[in-house]
């Protein structure tokens, strides 16, 4: 059983040309992100590979003790000599010591992530990797997922369902594909497509208007992807400002740090997207339901209503999000005296902008876009299903 969002549950009879030409379309996209997917699927078979020289996923320890010893490199120096226990490897159940910097936060008690290489000597090296966070983490991804089964119930157990399909695309195709150097722009467009099809129809129910919300997803998504490529190619973005993307290349990956950023900015507009076409096309159809005789226009100005107030906090939102994401960046430049027009302007800055902008652009223009479409679906002899005849 489809679980139906709002007012896509209302059943309204749609001239069956119209329902045809929707489903029809829905079929030719879905036939494009399948080529896409065959034709960019990854093939390396060396993601296991370790270019660190570390051995696999750093293991979990428990930290034992910690004391402020004299340093073995420098005697006159104090450093902190920690004594852990790890819980698996080549190495479990045994206790070991590395040193770390007198301001180290690893306390005794706490549970940590390090690397442990063997030298030549046969002695255990280790390095600090980080700090074992899955507790919390789990603790609140269970609250998540609860609040999210409780207050949406079969929809929310759908949107869950999306959810975890995106995850699988995201690790499954478009990080090996990236890796292997495929074009991030279009594997960017066909895992977004992939993504809004199957997360719109598990959320929404099998039915016209989820298939009317996708297809105004789908083209507001080419949108964006053409004014991104045209704004960050035209600003001459290179890519590079993150130094993540230094790493990668100097791990041999191949990967076009420009076509990265691209792939960014459609992804993370896409699932601001599905929510204002899904609300859109959720008002058009209530909309139809309370007045059956409404035309396209009626339809399209009403509706247009209702999205312009949701635009413009929606818009906010997006822009505040990326903002709160460079927060920490922009105090440093501000610390260091910058003008507001310099630090804009500065690429590792600008990459935020365009982000917020080009997503922003194709935001509004999903409004009109799903407005327009889902009225022009209603607009012909669609009526409430109630008031067909029961032969028809």
């Amino acid at each position: 059983m489809g679980h139906d969002h709002g007012a896509t549950r209302l059943n309204i009879d749609v001239d069956d040309r119209i329902r045809r030409g929707m489903w029809a379309a829905v079929v030719v996209c879905a036939v494009g992100v399948i080529i896409g997917l065959i034709v960019l699927w990854p093939s390396r078979s060396d993601s296991g590979s370790d270019p660190l020289g570390l051995d696999g996923d750093p293991i979990t320890a428990q930290v034992t003790s910690q004391a402020v010893e004299p340093c073995s490199y420098d005697p006159l120096l104090g450093c902190r000599q920690i004594e852990l226990i790890p819980n698996s490897g080549a190495y479990v159940g045994e206790r070991l010591t590395f040193e770390q910097s007198l301001n180290s936060p690893i306390r005794g008690g706490d549970s940590i992530l390090v690397d442990v290489v063997i030298q030549d000597s046969g002695s255990p090296l280790i390095y600090f990797y980080d700090f074992e966070r899955s507790t919390p983490l789990l603790l609140l991804l269970l609250v998540f997922v609860t609040a999210i089964v409780v207050l949406g119930r079969w929809r929310g157990v759908g949107a869950l369902a999306g959810l975890a399909v995106s995850l699988v695309v995201i690790v499954g195709f478009i990080l090996p594909a990236l890796l292997e150097g495929s074009n991030a722009l279009a594997v960017a467009l066909v895992a977004s497509g992939l993504i809004a099809f199957v997360a719109l129809f598990l959320a929404h129910g099998f039915n016209l208007a989820t298939a009317a919300a996708l297809l105004a997803s789908i083209a507001s998504l080419a949108l964006t992807a053409v004014l991104a490529w045209l704004f960050v190619v035209t600003s001459k973005f290179t890519g590079l400002a993150d130094e993540t993307v230094g790493y990668l290349s100097a791990l041999g990956s191949d990967i076009n740090p420009q076509g990265l950023l691209l792939a960014g900015v459609v992804i993370g507009s896409l699932g601001v997207l599905d929510d204002v076409t899904v609300t859109q096309v959720s008002a058009v159809w209530e909309l139809k339901h309370a007045k059956p005789d409404s035309n396209f226009t009626e339809l399209y100005n009403r509706a247009l209503r209702i999205g312009r107030d949701h635009i413009s906090s929606t818009v906010n939102t997006l822009f505040l999000a990326y903002a709160g994401a460079s927060l920490p960046l922009l105090l440093l430049f501000s610390e260091a005296g910058q003008s507001l027009s310099s630090v804009a302007t500065r690429e590792i800055v600008a990459v935020e902008v365009v982000r917020a902008l080009v997503g922003s652009i194709g935001l509004v223009a999903s409004v009109p876009i799903s407005t327009a479409l889902a009225a022009a679906t209603l607009a012909s002899r669609s009526r409430p299903a109630d008031e067909v005849p029961a032969e028809a």
